[in-house]
């Protein structure tokens, strides 16, 4: 049975759990929250689509961009405008190319844990699995300095053992799932409770609209239409009281245009004025202490 305390305000959630999210109390009397949150996926994004892409100059130039004009045009932009964001990175990308990762780090921002090689997790391989997240935990704290309290998984893809053992290494909140507009605390299969969970709206997911195309017969879309997507989603999340956790790639938003189209949305969110743009960590945190809340 769930605690009866916790469901009046924040409910534990599973896949077969259906129960309506609760009103959530934002801070300051804030209508909502924005999530601004980056996958710095580089060369992982393609190594792990197919590894023969190793040998493939040009489609590793790709997550390339990130290092040498993505990221710091991002970083550079943030700082403009006084935002903290999270940047969700593998560990191979810390490995590899350091400095960057050293400058997300000095500019104030949250470091989250996405994976190793950007590897999509399978139940099927649950050792392959806490290899990965182990590996990335390492790198992020052995280059960084950082031990992450936020993890979205590689492909956006989980299962319970995985919960339960990101749960077990420190994890506080889990980014991947798309079930909800609101944050909620996750149940194990073993009536435990998991970590948080800040759903996605994947309609926020950058790489569908600007650079799938690679691969795909799916055209880039204009900046028009990525704008009335992503503020219609807002408008209308404000209006329920919801959560917008963003998924933007240096190597897509990164790019001229699509820089653009952040800037712009990011802007307009900030014009409202109720709107809370927050850290993972940040978010995180607030559940937390509704939580307690609750209990009382």
């Amino acid at each position: 049975m769930r605690d009866k305390a916790m469901t009046t305000v924040f409910p534990l959630r599973t896949a077969n759990l259906a129960d309506p999210a609760p009103e959530y109390p934002w801070p300051a009397g804030k209508s909502c929250a924005l999530f601004p949150a980056f996958d710095v996926d580089g060369e992982t994004a393609w190594l792990q689509h197919d590894a023969a892409n190793t040998d493939r100059l040009v489609t590793l130039s790709f997550g390339g961009y990130e290092e040498r004009v993505g990221v710091p045009k991002i970083l550079e932009h943030l700082r403009s405008v006084e935002i903290k964001a999270t940047f969700f990175i593998p560990g191979w990308i810390v490995d590899v190319h350091p400095a960057m990762c050293e400058a997300i780090v000095r500019d104030g921002h949250e470091i989250g844990h996405h994976g190793y090689l950007h590897n999509r997790p399978d139940p099927a391989n649950f050792a392959a699995d806490q290899e990965e997240f182990e590996k990335g935990m390492a790198s992020l704290k052995r280059v960084l300095g950082v031990v992450p309290v936020g993890y979205r998984a590689a492909g956006g893809e989980n299962y319970d053992e995985l919960l339960a053992h990101i749960r077990e290494r420190g994890i506080l909140y889990s980014s991947s799932f798309r079930d909800d507009i609101r944050p909620y605390r996750h149940r194990q299969r073993d009536g435990s409770a998991g970590v948080i969970e800040l759903p996605i709206n994947a309609s926020f997911d950058d790489w569908l609209y600007g650079l799938s195309q690679r691969f795909s017969p799916r055209p880039m879309f204009p900046s028009e239409h990525v704008l009335s997507i992503w503020n219609g989603e807002l408008d209308q999340t404000r209006e329920w009281g919801g959560l917008v956790s963003m998924v933007m790639h240096p190597q897509v938003s990164g790019r001229p245009m699509r820089f653009g189209i952040m800037r712009d949305f990011l802007a307009r969110a900030r014009g409202f004025g109720d709107v809370w743009i927050a850290t993972g960590r940040e978010i995180a945190a607030h559940f937390v202490a509704q939580e307690t809340v609750a209990r009382l």
